[in-house]
């Protein structure tokens, strides 16, 4: 017996692999992969898949967990932290993107609905291959990488109206303003009784479902209620796509969101795997050889587009020129959910076949670019500010800035012998809190302007600017710095700021925090003197700990630790550390330990008696060193003491015996 779809399903994710593992070795994104992997296996292809309209079905499916997954990390929570880049940079981004699109396409002769459509279309970029390439390259905390993810927010929240008003646009539902009230009435019941199944009835299943312990359980309740709600949305006359965020909105505000997105990530990546080959399937490559050149002349006209439109919106955010032009290679692609919205407009008649086949084939192709172009935004955001604007030019507009966001630079006095501290995060805060109380002089450079105008009402001493800018530096006098600590999260903007430091500095010694090992040695050939990576101090933190409990004393501990630290931490990165280890370095473990028993209700074996009764010296050889009872320490421990129910002992003994008196006392 064959099972249907069966042969399809091994050839598309047969050939998957293969093209994928090609695609990695030249560093290209997965979903690329999938699209190739469609053009070829696809009608227009090799024509290795025979039941297209069933892979449809399954990719279907693939974006209701797409957008079920958006939804529950769509937390109300977290996005009010950043609202005002969200609210603001999305909807500059994408209304900008739409105008400019719309007055494009009319004079390309489109009718004013398919104007509009298009621009929805393209003001759409990729959450996927996006997010993936900032967290490759360690920059989701970067300016960039905020700005990138709170208009992707945007972006992913405006597609749900955007699937909604599409068949409106295409005047299928006859009057509008009906069609709109009547699908308002729709949208606020079925939100209505989606409030009332997330208030009363959500949180009470997921709590029952959760205390049976059952895994498998847990998935499938999950996976009902992303599947139900769709089909609720869609029973209506409502999208599936609607319904599947709705599931996840449901969610998102639980304490078991978490684990209910790890719960669905492997039915999207495999079911949205789907989605993405069904794109490439539909692909004609015959009418994309015979246009390339036009097409390839659309796609440098979308790439410069986006790129003026996002530059501008960052630009309002009150970012650099640097930061915007960076940002605006990361979000030039059209992503996956312009492809969903695209297939609806073709359904409802919005795109003819040809406009069709072209926006696939501009689409794929931005989205091949955004790999090359992401890497090398930094060079290429440089190289157009240098050639845009000397550094005169560029000096006078970044004082002019400062003055502007209220920093009186005539009344504070010059800086020398002082420290510069790059970044104005966790790291950056409290290198300046401790400066400030040591007496000694600072100042700090920030990107961000919501963390640069909270670092000012805190009375710190910021100047707002890209340090990866000379002009910034010799600003705050960087030739005059006795020490300049490197606090940011981006280590191509690390680098690039070491570089430039050591242009105009050789005296000032330079620390910088990394997060990975790997990049301690590319940064000390840059000129960095001290190198701090958070992979291993928080090994060190750990292990003084561990020491510590073992009662290693103090002193031998702190040796140690500075040893570690004085080699680079090659002793912790050798694969022969225990060999390397030096002689004088050998820590002596004693074999004691301090350990704590609480004393719980129903211990009927020490409940009530004596420390002599109790039999912890005499038959375990512990010494109890004292007694926690009712928050209070008791230190002077008599032997006829009582030991009472909820005590806190403090036990001093061999670790063997420590165990040997808690099997005692569990075993009734």
């Amino acid at each position: 017996m064959e099972l249907p779809l069966l042969k399809e399903v091994v050839i598309i994710l047969g050939l998957s692999v293969l093209i994928i593992l090609l695609f990695q070795r030249v560093r290209l994104h997965s979903i690329l992969g999938f699209l190739i992997t469609g053009m070829v296996a696809g009608p227009n292809g090799l024509s290795l898949i025979g039941a297209s309209h069933q892979v449809e079905i399954l990719s279907e499916v693939g974006i209701i967990f797409l957008l079920f997954i958006i939804g529950i990390e769509f937390s109300l929570k977290s996005l009010s932290r950043i609202k005002q880049t969200v609210l603001l940079g999305g909807l500059v981004q994408v209304g900008g993107t739409i105008l400019l699109t719309i007055a494009v396409s009319r004079l390309l002769g489109l009718p004013v609905a398919q104007s509009v459509f298009m621009g929805f279309l393209i003001s759409l970029s990729s959450t996927a291959i996006v997010l993936k390439m900032l967290a490759a390259k360690g920059q989701m905390s970067s300016p960039q990488g905020r700005i990138s993810l709170a208009i992707l927010i945007f972006q992913d929240i405006i597609v749900v109206p955007m699937i909604l008003v599409t068949p409106l646009l295409a005047g299928k539902d006859g009057n509008l303003w009906m069609s709109l009230l009547l699908m308002s009435g729709k949208f606020t019941l079925v939100v209505g009784l989606l409030w009332l199944l997330a208030r009363y009835v959500v949180p009470v299943l997921l709590k029952r479902v959760v205390m049976t312990r059952s895994r498998e359980l847990f998935i499938l309740t999950i996976v009902v209620m992303c599947l139900a709600t769709a089909w609720l949305t869609s029973s209506v006359g409502l999208s599936l796509a609607l319904g599947a965020f709705f599931a996840g909105l449901i969610i998102s505000e639980s304490e078991y969101s978490h684990q209910a997105t790890a719960s669905i990530m492997p039915f999207r990546e495999i079911f949205i795997s789907f989605f993405f080959v069904s794109v490439g399937m539909l692909l004609d490559l015959h009418f994309f050889l015979q246009n390339f050149l036009l097409l390839m002349g659309f796609t440098l006209g979308v790439i410069l587009l986006k790129q003026l439109v996002v530059t501008v919106t960052v630009l309002l955010l009150r970012y650099p020129l640097r930061t915007a032009l960076i940002t605006g290679f990361t979000l030039f692609q059209v992503g996956e959910f312009a492809f969903l919205l695209s297939t609806i407009g073709l359904r409802n008649g919005l795109m003819s076949p040809e406009v069709y086949q072209s926006f696939l084939a501009i689409s794929i192709l931005t989205m091949m670019l955004t790999p090359f172009l992401g890497d090398n935004a930094d060079r290429i955001a440089d190289f157009i500010i240098q050639a845009m604007l000397p550094s005169r030019v560029r000096r006078r507009l970044i004082s002019l800035r400062n003055r502007r966001k209220g920093e009186p630079e005539a009344e504070k006095p010059a800086l020398t012998d002082h420290l510069i501290i790059i970044g104005f995060g966790i790291n950056g805060t409290n290198v300046a809190r401790t400066a400030s109380r040591a007496e000694i002089p600072y100042v700090a450079i920030e990107l961000d302007p919501e963390v640069f105008s909270k670092g000012q009402q805190e009375g710190h001493r910021l100047v707002f600017g890209d340090a990866a800018d000379d002009v910034i530096l010799r600003h705050v006098n960087a030739h005059m710095a006795r020490v300049v600590v490197i606090a940011i999260s981006d280590p191509e903007a690390t680098k690039k700021i070491i570089s430039i430091l050591r242009n105009i500095t050789e005296t000032a010694h330079v620390i910088v925090r990394t997060r990975h090992v790997s990049e301690m040695d590319g940064i000390l050939k840059l000129g960095a003197d001290e190198v701090i990576p958070e992979e291993f101090e928080t090994s060190i933190q750990i292990f003084t700990r561990v020491l510590n409990h073992y009662l290693v004393p103090f002193d031998k501990i702190q040796s140690f630790s500075s040893h570690i630290r004085a080699r680079n931490y090659e002793l912790l990165a050798a694969s022969g550390f225990p060999h390397q280890h030096p002689p004088e370095m050998q820590l002596s473990i004693p074999d004691m330990v301090i350990a704590t028993l609480p004393v719980q209700r129903g211990s009927n074996k020490i409940v009530g008696k004596t420390i002599v009764g109790s039999g912890l010296k005499t038959q375990f050889n512990i010494t109890v060193l004292a007694i926690r009872r009712n928050n209070r320490y008791i230190t002077e421990i008599k032997p006829q003491m009582t030991i009472e129910t909820d005590d806190m002992l403090y036990l001093f003994g061999n670790p063997r015996q420590i165990a040997e008196v808690n099997k005692y006392l569990v075993l009734e």
